[in-house]
């Protein structure tokens, strides 16, 4: 019988087991688009990314900014005229009390959850406490089978000490897990003073997973305006270098599940983040470089890479090479950055000797 190049591919992963597990959920490959407007605000690309092999979705960011802004024009209208008549309020509940959202996000989530079979994440972006963190409630009713928590604040108060941002991340943690009962990730920077410490308190108050790491919005000054302009520019390998590090240090040092974000560009750049103890890895910039359809691409290439080296399963590798399994445990540590430095040797020296 003449086997398809789709059933051969099936067969080929039943062989080479991809499966891991992430925030509690079953998932068929580490493969996991990360949140992006581009990827996920359509319906039919989260059909898509299902039919090109992602094992979950982690839906775009629904922005604390957003929240606030309904919230403070629903105040508005309900408000707006009551004082010349009196009984007008009793028809409506408090402003305060009164549950507002982005009724389309909530809407996007059900809509993918009749639509596809892999899990949906849905993603919550803001940097302080306050009732949009309410909203997570209304995300999980609305069906999301986890939360990543996308805690996005730069902080610029002079008078703000490290301490004080460390806790607000904690609080705003612990507000959110008050809310909802789903597994919650939490999408990271790495710009802690102990970057360490903070993934163990994280742990502590019952983080489910954390992602490593956010980018920061970092704008560019257009030189013929005068104007400061957002810059977006798609990520490439370089930016893997620092989650695969830490990821590699954190690996069996917490309970919550680590997931890898930034610069993964290839198959083996997914082997990588799962050998250093990566749960799954999160892939955007190659998805719009390349297309939806190139999920496809990366998973043949970790299979390839799999048969060659004689893995039988994801499982069997991940966390292989971090930190405490690696023969050199210095190697992720300062002493390997001095070899570094001294042993590069540059091809032609671009002043004279």
């Amino acid at each position: 019988m003449i086997m398809d190049k789709q059933s051969f591919q099936v067969n080929k992963q039943i062989a080479m087991n991809l499966t891991t597990t992430y925030l509690g959920l079953k998932l068929r490959s580490p493969l996991v688009p990360s949140a992006s407007a581009p990827l996920s605000e359509n319906i039919d690309n989260i059909k898509r990314l299902e039919d090109a092999g992602a094992s979950a979705v982690v839906l775009h960011s629904i922005f604390e900014e957003q929240l606030r802004l309904e919230e403070y024009e629903l105040h508005h209208h309900l408000s707006y005229g009551t004082e010349s008549f009196a009984e007008a309020l009793t028809y409506f509940p408090e402003p305060e009390t009164f549950h507002v959202g982005a009724e389309e996000y909530l809407n996007h989530i059900r809509k993918a959850k009749e639509m596809v079979n892999i899990p949906i994440i849905a993603s919550l972006n803001g940097s302080t406490l306050g009732g949009w963190i309410e909203y997570a409630k209304l995300i999980q009713q609305a069906g999301a089978d986890a939360l990543e928590l996308n805690i996005y604040s730069i902080p610029t108060d002079l008078n703000t000490t490290g301490a004080e941002i460390e806790q607000s991340y904690l609080d705003i943690l612990a507000a959110v897990k008050a809310e909802i009962t789903i597994p919650i990730a939490i999408k990271l920077s790495p710009f802690f003073s102990n970057m360490a410490n903070m993934a163990k308190r994280f742990d502590d108050a019952g983080a489910d997973a954390l992602v490593l790491f956010n980018r920061f919005y970092q704008p560019d000054i257009d030189l013929e305006t005068l104007e400061v302009r957002p810059n977006i520019l798609l990520s490439t390998p370089q930016a893997m270098r620092l989650p695969m590090r830490w990821i590699a240090i954190l690996c069996d040092r917490i309970s919550a599940d680590l997931a890898a974000t930034g610069g993964i560009q290839t198959g083996e750049d997914c082997l990588k983040m799962l050998m250093v103890g990566a749960k799954i890895t999160q892939i955007c910039s190659v998805l719009l470089r390349h297309g939806i359809e190139h999920i496809s691409v990366l998973e043949r290439e970790i299979i390839q890479w799999m048969e060659e080296h004689e893995y039988e399963s994801v499982e069997q590798m991940q966390g292989s090479m971090s930190q405490r399994n690696c023969p050199d445990a210095s190697a992720f540590e300062r002493v390997q950055y001095m070899k570094g430095i001294q042993s590069y040797q540059p091809e032609k020296l671009a002043f004279a000797p």
